[in-house]
């Protein structure tokens, strides 16, 4: 079917597979988990319409059987940036080092508006192919770099968080801005995108580094003025990192402290990482209603540190998963996923794979306040879903024939799958052009009847 006449009543039939609820630590049997092999997904007008175990009668409705395949929620990525494929896996350095040697000078290229726009369009299809239907992005300190992000975004109905970055110190003179220009900018874009589709404004210093008092203080009245903003930024990721904020600010009590000083902290606020906090930081952030967006996978390449998960939910603070590419190595939330695992259990600590996948969908829904549009199954929510192969390879495969149970069969896959295990994406119940597994995966088109 060609990518403009896509069908207003599409029915999918799969292995479905959801949470109601919020799994409980170390529980295999959860009664959070729902999955119903072999039923039917209903969509209608990008809507999830209702789930049933027969095929629909009526010959209005678009019939794609995908029996022996898992469709879920679209994964959701609480942290990423946009400009930074070109730098994955760069080697030897830390955080600021990292920044400035590989960062910065990519960054700096989105100056070019045709560079920008082609970046946008190329990220926001390779979120796609991995199976990210949402994310909270960082474009760069330009503006056309914000534009292209959500224009990519908005012409395939996704729904997407981002806003251009701010920096007007301890980067290169190319990105940093004027005071004036940042607002401008700022509110030239929040005017034209904010609410526009599916699309939200967040407001996003790059990190307290990078940013002057002032320029704090022109985040927070921005995120004061208009309701319903986001904010995203990073805190304590490294320890060089803690200790140059320490110097920049002392008066601030924390690194936390320096963004809760300039009012942005709220129920709408989420900050990368977080390793390096005390209790009083982890109180804060609960009383705020902020989250942590949980990059594992950039944290072990960096050397960052290990994040206590433990710590933050025992504290009441919602922790989201994300790539955070380029730091992250791969868009794929199956690969963040087997990295959260990996890093808690160096810390002792086991997560299920219910713990896990709930929170890269109907968790982070929640987290972001969407819990009514995406994240699960639910009837009336988008209909932004993924359909996966259980196992592509001979290895997963036999591995997925010796799972005794759901859980095991579940967490086999997410420690040994990626994207490749994808066979398609939809975005309000439309089938997007997966192109980077068109090739590998010619022959395997669904069967569909009319």
């Amino acid at each position: 079917m060609s990518a403009v006449m896509q069908p207003q009543r599409r029915a999918l039939r799969a292995d479905l597979l959801d949470f109601m609820a919020e799994p409980e630590a170390l529980a295999i049997d959860s009664a959070a988990v729902r999955f119903r092999p072999g039923h039917w997904l209903l969509i209608e007008d990008g809507l999830i319409h209702s789930v049933q175990p027969d095929a629909p009668d009526s010959a209005e409705w678009w019939l794609e059987d995908h029996s022996g395949h898992l469709l879920m929620p679209g994964f959701i990525d609480t942290h990423v940036h946009s400009p930074q494929l070109p730098v994955l896996a760069s080697w030897g350095t830390e955080l600021l080092d990292w920044l400035a040697n590989y960062t910065f000078p990519a960054e700096a290229q989105q100056a070019d508006v045709n560079v920008a726009q082609a970046t946008a369009q190329a990220f926001v299809q390779q979120l796609l192919a991995h199976g990210t239907t949402a994310a909270l992005v960082f474009p760069t300190v330009h503006k056309a770099s914000c534009e292209a992000l959500f224009q990519a975004a908005h012409a395939r109905q996704m729904r997407l968080v981002a806003g251009k970055v701010m920096m007007d110190r301890h980067a290169p003179a190319e990105l940093c801005e004027t005071l004036d220009a940042a607002q401008r900018d700022c509110s030239e874009l929040i005017h034209r995108w904010h609410g526009r589709g599916r699309l939200a404004y967040a407001v996003t210093p790059r990190f307290a580094p990078t940013s002057s008092d002032a320029q704090l203080q022109l985040a927070g009245e921005l995120l004061a003025a208009t309701p319903g903003l986001y904010m995203q930024t990073h805190v304590a990721e490294n320890r060089d990192e803690v200790n140059w904020v320490r110097q920049l600010f002392p008066a601030a009590r924390s690194y936390l402290d320096v963004y809760a000083r300039h009012g942005l902290l709220n129920e709408r606020s989420v900050l990368a990482h977080g390793i390096w906090l005390d209790d009083a930081d982890w109180a804060a952030l609960r009383d705020s209603g902020a989250q942590v967006a949980h990059s594992p996978s950039s944290n072990l390449f960096l050397g960052s540190g290990l994040f206590d998960w433990q710590r933050a939910r025992a504290a009441g603070v919602c922790v989201s998963l994300a790539s955070d590419v380029g730091g992250g190595l791969s868009l794929s939330m199956q690969r963040t996923l087997a990295a959260a695992y990996q890093v808690q259990a160096l810390q002792g600590v086991r997560l299920t794979a219910w713990q896990l996948l709930h929170t890269a969908t109907r968790g982070a829904a929640q987290g972001l306040g969407l819990a009514h549009e995406i994240g699960t199954l639910e009837p009336g929510t988008v209909a932004d879903v993924c359909l996966w192969r259980w196992a592509t390879n001979a290895v997963a495969a036999q591995r997925q024939q010796r799972a005794q149970n759901l859980h095991e069969k579940l967490f086999a896959w997410l420690m040994l799958g990626d994207e490749r295990d994808l066979v398609q994406t939809y975005v309000a119940g439309r089938a997007q052009n997966n192109k980077a597994h068109d090739e590998v995966h010619d022959k395997e088109k669904p069967h569909a009847q009319t």
